[in-house]
């Protein structure tokens, strides 16, 4: 393992963190919390750290796939740590384990909060809060790309350690032009999304938080209620369009703003994304109607925005649904095993795993009435590599695997059987909100504090979906 290379680009990392940081003074300053000067602290320790690594390291090795690797669990680890330090200066939240939660769940887009009264953080914090969300969303480790080839650092063994999903679409041969391309439409979506909910009435530091939260498919609001607060129609559409769009391959997003109308109707993928939220949708729209006592339209709202905001694993919330009847939450936490699709900001299993594996499952169904033939697994007209549906398959088994252990351990520390399935659930599939003691009223911060460590392992895993995490445990990557 190359450290000194590895922390040559950390060191970057930590510096970005530190300039993006100093975005949150404008609020903190325009509202007069008193939570500027812990803003500034955490910033100039960002950039005085991350610079001194920075010059000592500097004749670094070039960085292969393993240091691709470290790089992107020891980069993201790194920044939370850091971006933690607003909240533990300022006092705002004085525990280690609350605030690494905390900054985990932005980093990771899972939303899970400690927070039990949002409404009274200090603005600037709320503001970096969200932030971390829309750094976390698309990479901040991608975000670098853009700048490293500059620096003499190669992009591509990065990118593939980084990028979600089972599938690395290039849209460019240059590493760092691909990376420019994604974080150019990342960044037109977000203005867009911020100019549309200002029409609604949201004020400039609301719509930029709740964009953050939708484009990142994060889920931090600003408020306590979350969007439920706003009580609009308009803002709860716009923002469900928006977090369908973040869960939508981004890729798709380029070739449509190039001239490519017709990408979305082509792609497998979003075809079965798109039906099989319409489908869930209607389901639990008539699972709401039969829970409350609301008619057909406003069972299809509820439905819409809950069902679109956890397939999506964003976790905005605008009903409670631990009050809808049991199938209902079942259907909700099977969303959380979904996800969105590969190449989107969205966490969880991703539609195109589930695609392979029915694919996989009809494919052995024939291979019994024709046993001798040779029937390969195909995805769009393509046939898939043996090895593409083995390591679709090894990622299930691993989820499934770290979803039980999970759960097992968030019980042997006293907490009740729903809640540790459910927050497991909700912290590997990044989506927020569980059921119980952390449903979408409730909050993570009653919680003990290994169990908020081992839900902040969660999250990590989650996010940069188990393979980059646990070959960091294996002997042979540590060798030569």
């Amino acid at each position: 393992m190359k450290l000194r290379a590895v922390l040559h680009v950390v060191s970057i990392l930590i510096i970005l963190e530190g300039i993006a940081l100093l975005t949150a003074i404008v609020f903190s300053l325009y509202y007069g919390d008193g939570d500027a000067g812990a803003i500034l602290i955490s910033s100039a320790i960002c950039l005085l750290v991350g610079g001194c690594i920075f010059l000592a390291t500097r004749n670094q090795e070039e960085l292969k796939l393993r240091e691709g690797f470290a790089i992107v669990v020891l980069g993201w680890s790194t920044l939370t740590l850091f971006g933690a330090l607003p909240f533990l200066i300022s006092g705002a939240i004085p525990s280690i384990s609350d605030a690494f939660f905390e900054t985990m769940s932005g980093f990771t887009t899972t939303g899970s909060t400690i927070l039990s009264n949002i409404e009274a953080m200090p603005h600037g914090l709320l503001f970096w809060r969200s932030m971390t969300h829309w750094l976390g969303g698309m990479g901040i480790v991608v975000l670098s790309l853009a700048i490293l080839p500059l620096l003499g650092v190669g992009g591509m063994q990065l990118f593939k350690a980084e990028v979600p999903g089972p599938v690395k679409d290039r849209l460019s041969p240059r590493i760092a032009d691909t990376a420019k391309i994604l974080w150019g439409v990342y960044l037109l979506l977000t203005l867009v999304e911020v100019v549309l909910l200002l029409f609604g009435g949201m004020s400039l530091f609301d719509s930029l938080c709740h964009t953050f939260g939708s484009m990142a498919t994060g889920g931090f609001s600003t408020k306590n209620a979350s969007v439920a607060h706003y009580n609009s129609l308009y803002i709860e559409m716009v923002i469900l369009v928006f977090m369908f769009l973040a869960g939508t391959n981004f890729s798709l997003h380029f070739r449509f703003l190039t001239g490519k109308h017709d990408v979305y109707r082509l792609d497998r993928e979003f075809r079965f994304y798109f039906l099989f939220t319409l489908i869930a949708i209607l389901i639990v729209s008539g699972i709401v109607f039969l829970s409350k006592p609301v008619g057909p339209g406003g069972a299809l709202r509820s439905a819409s925005f809950q069902v679109v905001s956890v397939m999506t694993t964003t976790g905005f919330c605008t009903d409670d649904y631990e009050l809808w009847l049991p199938s209902g939450q079942l259907l909700m936490i099977l969303l959380m095993f979904v996800g969105g699709c590969a190449g989107s900001t969205g966490g969880s299993v991703k539609v195109i795993r589930i695609m392979v594996v029915f694919k996989h499952s009809l494919t052995e169904i024939k291979k019994l009435l024709h046993p001798n033939a040779y029937i390969p697994v195909r995805l769009g007209g393509r046939v898939l590599a043996p090895d593409v549906v083995t390591n679709i398959l090894a990622f299930l088994i691993i989820y499934m695997l770290v979803f039980v252990a999970g759960s097992v351990g968030m019980a042997l520390l006293g907490v009740d059987v729903v809640t540790a399935f459910s927050s497991v659930a909700a912290t590997l599939g990044n989506i927020g909100p569980g059921l119980n003691l952390v449903g979408p009223i409730d909050h993570y911060g009653h919680l003990p504090a290994a169990g908020k460590w081992l839900l902040s392992f969660c999250m990590l895993a989650g996010r940069l979906e188990l393979y980059t995490v646990f070959i960091l445990f294996i002997p042979d990557f540590w060798k030569k």
